[in-house]
């Protein structure tokens, strides 16, 4: 807008000069030709003055006109370097509104894979959660099935506890414990009738449940075995004892024989101390661990 003001200003002085300049050589023309006369004289002196000060005038202007060019020489600099930083800061502000539409964008994509990965934990979760729900049922329900189990034992044997016999349920799986005193003589391992009545009692009622593991441990107290023949120690003796009542389940065709496990226990896993001749009737013992299968557990658990 400034350089457009001066150049108006430039072109009025210029004309302004031209129209000094012509009207300077008329009067030097009229100078020339007049005559003598006090009335030129008169006049001749008066267009002196005239010209001194249209010459005076014209230097003035001229003057003002390098001022005038001076001043738009400078705002025609300041214009240019106005518009050089405008573009300057133009570009920076594209770059760096770019580069923040480049980060912008970045966290957009960021955060939309962050919701994804969310989506799928949350569904993960929810699976793993359903899961858990399906496992803890099942496991209510073994243990519900374990309780009807140790019921339907005792009842079976309900004559014989309290006679060297316990029915227990503990940590999901139901113990029956039966005293040597109830099924062995002294250091032998042939189950005598009493004790043979008792085991045959137990195996009808595991013929129901087909789908129970059944562990059967030998155990006997510290005193060492004194016996003679072929046993050696305790150890022989628990794993004979415990063999001797997995034979006498195996007679009962309809309890499936993978189901069955014979393990010796020795002296190394007493329920009263063997400082007592009670504690040491106690530790000499069979017991049988029934175990519900937990393939479905187990199958849930790899899942989760």
């Amino acid at each position: 807008m400034a350089s457009c003001v001066s150049s108006q200003v430039y072109e009025d002085l210029k004309d302004k000069n031209e129209s000094l300049r012509t009207e300077n050589e008329a009067l030097m023309a009229r100078l020339d030709g007049s005559g003598n006369s006090n009335t030129d004289v008169y006049t001749v002196a008066n267009l002196q003055k005239e010209l001194a000060d249209l010459t005076a005038e014209k230097t003035r202007l001229a003057m003002e006109l390098a001022a005038v060019n001076v001043n738009m020489a400078t705002l025609q600099a300041s214009y240019d370097a106005l518009e050089a930083n405008s573009s300057e800061a133009l570009t920076e502000n594209l770059a760096r509104n770019r580069k923040l539409l480049q980060q912008l964008e970045a966290k957009e994509k960021a955060l939309a894979k962050e919701e994804a990965r969310l989506q799928l934990l949350e569904k993960k979760l929810k699976d793993r959660s359903q899961r858990v729900e399906e496992l803890e049922g099942i496991i209510a329900a073994k243990d519900a099935k374990m309780r009807v189990l140790k019921d339907a034992i005792s009842a079976a044997l309900t004559n014989f506890e309290g006679n060297g016999l316990t029915v227990e349920q503990r940590d999901g799986k139901v113990y029956v414990s039966m005293e040597n005193k109830l099924l062995f003589e002294s250091g032998s391992w042939a189950v005598n009738a009493r004790g043979r009545q008792a085991v045959e009692q137990l195996g009808q009622v595991l013929a129901k449940n087909p789908e129970i593991a059944v562990l059967i441990e030998g155990h006997t107290d510290n005193v060492p075995y004194g016996g003679n023949g072929t046993m050696k120690d305790n150890w022989d003796l628990s794993t004979k004892r415990a063999t001797a009542i997995v034979t006498i389940l195996t007679e009962n065709n309809n309890i499936p024989k993978e189901n069955l496990t014979a393990a010796g226990r020795g002296e190394y896993a007493p329920v009263a101390p063997n400082s007592t001749a009670a504690g040491k009737a106690k530790n000499r013992r069979i017991e049988v661990i029934l175990t519900p299968k937990l393939d479905e557990i187990n199958k849930l658990l790899n899942d989760i």
